[in-house]
């Protein structure tokens, strides 16, 4: 807005109001004023609000302090609240907000705004508490900040703000609270922060790339409480440690990823005969680089208030042993030492007081080594121990199992084992339980899991040997109130039962790569994740239907034996992302009610019996990023819509169907496009040169990452993610090949076996990231664009049985990543360019050319000798060609004698004699390789002798 028609609106607003409270008297008092309802009209105008927020500030509702997010002062009438946090508004911040002079609280928290902060909010002089924290604001942080001088709360945090941090910031020193953490600033924190003397919360976690030239000004803040300092360099702040004991109520210390390691001398030599002690409770020290010699430095920092403690991301070979006196320590994190770690040294060394405090241990993806011994009966008060992907190794405890108050136990990636039956005096309160890719004792299914652990709510047996039938009546005996269940990458087989009525509480079943058989039974509608590929189930898939709550995520029933059609109850799945139905037998037309899976990312049909044309109704699908529908039976023309409105696809695979008609041109719109399959169909026409608009092939790097998380969230503070993959069976060196964690780094155009004609556009050479193009068996003629040996990434290149002329462009010498090439049964010549890669390849890669010569191939070039061969020593010019001449005359002739005498009498006897010809043809097998031997040797001494 102009700045001229902004001054004169609030006059004219101002004014207004100050006539309506003249003349309103007392009546004014109890609604708002009309110049700040107006104002809040001008300010919802421009927004754009997703879910209808402020559908009652409307001009006909007079009272504005009874709209949305609005509180009016009882004396006045004047609103002084404003809170419209959380509401996803869109677009810049209204500058009509800076109207509202008698605003007191301000509330902007986790909405969209973009932009630079209005200048306007610089007349909000009464604020006492400001938040815009979580938006996409950017710019620099605004000067008139520090004018808003009795703001109490200042919260600028998650957005993109750059530059310098204000020094005028300093003036406002009736903060209690300032955060500015998660934005892109690149200063150093300004001494002026040391004003704020009645700061009690201070989070400057991750602001950018800041330092601190000197701390002397934290020792100011002696209010202070929090302190959060993330990614702030402290290398050369000698004796920080000092200046954090100088503040007597600091409860909470985050100094993640400050360069600590590179400081020399933490805290000064006074300070060891002081007697300072520390009130911090929560101390974080992650991503440091700290290695065991520095603890040291945790002494003075580390007494009986603390009650939490994060190391991870370090370099630390164990624990000392006065950790293990902290009595009130209840949560320690030691996740990503990359050090090693006898484990048993490690519990001991915790064994003090801090055994029986100690309630949270999380320690994945560390270097942990030994076993995991009877010694954890010293931590009773464990009721969350995360272990995963270490190097345990025997036997788990039994121990373990009688801690009273365990509920959470991730064991998981492992080399532990887990014996068949424990005899446990006690029963199990744990709730939670993974032990994935551990090693099952049996190897039949643990029955003393279910039968003792009668809590469980969250079970994960992927990967653990089990192999078993399991019954269907053992399945009624599993705990009623399960919610996640996944006995993947075993081998189990026998039937499943009714999930319904088992298991309704279920959110995930994975029962996927095992044996399963039968048909799929009844599902409970609260399933979010299903995934039963890669076993031997059959029928139908009609039970699908049963799932309407709509909270189904994830469906996987590939590589299964299932048949019949797709049912048409799809509108119950709208959260639906991955549906993966291929390698079955299904068949019949895709149903109208595709069009609901709004969410959907990604849809494998591969291999089934699907025919029919593409519905109409699946260009709905706009959420699509993979797309497989290849091996099936549809047919009609590769349809415009795919380019026009699928526009997040990075892979598009039709290939093995019956389509017709050329290439859309649409089809050159998928900017996103890493994979593009058309192979095996019945397309004619020219190669689009539009192609080179596909901008993910001509930059380096993948626009998608091709992966989709699935998180399973539970209450007692555990997170469960399992990642899965996007895929596709693509051909590759000539065989088919399925890539799935590395799909995302292929790019590859594959337009064989179809009926294309014309010319390989030029433009085409722009894809320098593409890695595979194959445009084989197709009617393609003209030469190779002469710029092809710009393509640099190419490792594979197939134009074989096609019309293609000319000479192989010389370009291609320089592609030194090409491992697979294929121009054979075309009309090449001329000479091979000479490269260490060209002449590396096979000569049948280039057979089928006439005019083609030059290595790998045998016949030589115009103007090419052949070497000739030196002269015997000792031996006149002639006198060896004329004895090898005369030599293989009379051989060939005594041996066509021979065979025609010896061919007549064999046959004769083998023709009348029955035993004669089996016994004669097992001589001759042997006697065949026999000669074969003896030939070798003797034209192997022959030529040496020569």
């Amino acid at each position: 807005m102009n700045p001229c028609v902004f001054i004169i609106l609030s006059l004219l607003l101002t004014t207004t109001g100050s006539q309506l409270v003249a003349a309103g008297g007392n009546d004014m008092k109890k609604k708002c004023l009309d110049n700040e309802r107006l104002a809040l009209l001008l300010f919802k105008a421009p927004l754009h609000d997703p879910y209808d927020t402020l559908s009652t500030w409307r001009s006909d509702q007079h009272d504005c302090c009874k709209w949305s997010g609005v509180e009016c002062s009882n004396q006045t009438g004047h609103l002084n609240h404003l809170d419209l946090s959380f509401n996803f508004f869109n677009g810049t911040i209204p500058t009509f907000i800076g109207s509202l002079t008698r605003l007191r609280y301000l509330n902007l928290l986790m909405n969209s705004f973009y932009g630079t902060i209005p200048t306007s909010i610089g007349s909000l002089t009464k604020l006492s508490y400001l938040n815009l924290g979580r938006n996409n604001l950017n710019g620099t942080i605004p000067t008139f900040i520090g004018s808003l001088i009795r703001l109490t709360y200042l919260s600028l945090s998650s957005n993109s703000f750059y530059g310098t941090i204000p020094t005028s910031i300093g003036s406002l020193t009736r903060l209690t609270y300032l955060d500015l953490g998660s934005n892109n600033l690149n200063v150093t924190i300004p001494p002026e922060f040391g004003n704020l003397t009645n700061l009690q919360y201070l989070h400057l976690d991750s602001v950018g790339r800041c330092r601190v030239e000197n701390l002397e000004w934290l020792s100011h803040l002696s209010h202070l409480e929090w302190l959060k300092m993330d990614g702030i360099s402290l290398a050369k702040q000698n004796h920080w440690v000092d200046i954090i004991l100088s503040l007597p109520k600091l409860s909470l210390l985050s100094l993640d990823g400050c360069e600590l390691s590179q400081v020399m001398y933490p805290y000064s030599s006074s300070f060891l005969n002081s007697s300072s002690s520390s009130s911090i409770s929560y101390l974080s020290l992650r991503n440091n680089n700290l290695t065991s010699s520095m603890y040291s430095l945790l002494l003075p920092l580390t007494t009986n208030n603390l009650r939490s403690l994060d190391l991870s991301g370090n370099m630390l070979d164990g624990i000392p042993k006065y950790l293990g006196n902290l009595c009130s320590l209840e949560t320690l994190y030691f996740n990503n030492n990359s050090a090693v770690v006898k484990f048993p040294d490690f519990l001991n060394n915790l064994s003090g007081c801090t055994s029986l405090s100690l309630q949270y241990l999380y320690a994945p993806e560390s270097e942990f080594t030994g076993s995991l011994s009877d010694d954890i009966q010293r931590f009773p008060s464990l009721y969350f121990l995360d272990l995963s992907h270490n190097q345990l190794n025997r036997s788990i405890s039994e121990k373990l199992w009688e801690l009273p108050r365990l509920q959470t136990l991730d064991l998981s990636f492992n080399n532990l084992t887990v014996p068949s039956t424990y005899h446990l005096s006690n029963i199990s309160y744990v709730k939670y339980l993974d032990l994935s890719s551990c090693k099952l004792l049996g190897p039949r299914f643990p029955k003393w899991i279910i039968q003792t652990l009668i809590n469980l709510t969250f079970l994960d047996l992927y990967n653990t040997g089990i192999s078993d039938t399991i019954r269907l009546e053992f399945w009624d005996s599993w705990p009623s109130q399960l919610e996640y269940l996944n006995l993947s990458s075993n081998n189990i087989s026998g039937k499943v039962p009714d999930l319904l009525s088992n298991f309704a509480n279920l959110f995930v079943i994975d029962l996927s790569s095992n044996s399963f058989r039968g048909p799929i039974p009844n599902v409970s509608s609260s399933l979010s994740r299903l995934h039963l590929s890669r076993n031997k189930f059959s029928g139908g898939i009609s039970f699908i239907c049963q799932a309407v709550d709509g909270f189904l995520s994830f469906l996987d029933l590939s590589h299964n034996s299932l048949t019949g059609q797709l049912p048409d109850c799809l509108w119950h799945f709208q959260e639906l992302k991955v549906l993966n139905l291929e390698h079955n037998k299904l068949f019949g037309r895709l149903p109208p009610s595709i069009r609901s899976l709004m969410q959907l990312n990604a849809l494998y049909l591969y291999k089934n019996n699907f025919s029919g044309e593409l519905p109409l109704s699946l260009k709905k699908c706009t959420s699509l990023i993979s797309l497989n529908l290849g091996a099936n039976k549809f047919s009609g023309k590769v349809p415009v819509w795919i380019g026009e409105n699928l526009s997040r696809l990075y892979v598009l695979i039709l290939r093995s169907n019956n389509f017709f008609g050329t290439i859309p041109l649409q089809s050159c719109h998928l900017a996103n496009l890493q994979v593009l399959d058309l192979s095996m169909n019945n397309l004619h026409g020219t190669i689009p040169s539009c192609l080179s608009n596909l901008t993910s092939m001509v930059q380096q790097g993948g626009l998608s990452k091709g992966e989709f998380d699935y998180e399973f969230v539970r209450s007692y503070n555990v997170r469960t993610q399992r990642t899965y993959a996007d895929h596709a069976t693509i051909e590759w060196h000539g065989d088919e090949r399925e890539f799935s964690r590395t799909l995302k780094l292929v790019k590859t155009i594959d337009l064989s076996s179809n009926k294309l004609t014309g010319q390989i556009p030029n433009e085409i050479t722009i894809l320098h990231d593409l890695v595979s193009l194959n445009l084989s068996k197709n009617e393609l003629s003209g030469e190779i664009p002469p710029k092809i040996g710009e393509m640099k990434n190419l490792e594979i290149l197939d134009l074989s049985r096609n019309s293609f002329s000319g000479g192989i462009p010389p370009s291609m010498s320089t592609m030194s990543f090409l491992n697979y090439i294929d121009v054979s049964y075309n009309n090449f010549s001329g000479r091979i360019p000479t490269s260490t890669q060209l002449q590396s390849f096979e000569p049948s890669r280039y057979n089928g050319n006439k005019g083609l010569c030059g290595p790998p191939l045998t016949k030589y070039c115009p103007g090419d000798e052949e070497p000739e061969v030196p002269p015997l020593i000792g031996k006149g010019e002639g006198d060896v060609e004329d004895i090898d001449d005369e030599v293989e005359r009379w051989f060939y002739i005594g041996g066509g004698m021979g065979f025609a005498t010896g061919f007549w009498m064999a046959c004769g006897a083998l023709i009348l004699n029955r035993r004669g010809r089996r016994a004669f043809f097992q001589f001759y097998d042997s006697f065949k390789d026999w000669v074969y031997v003896k030939v070798v040797v003797f034209v192997s001494s022959f030529q040496k002798s020569r």
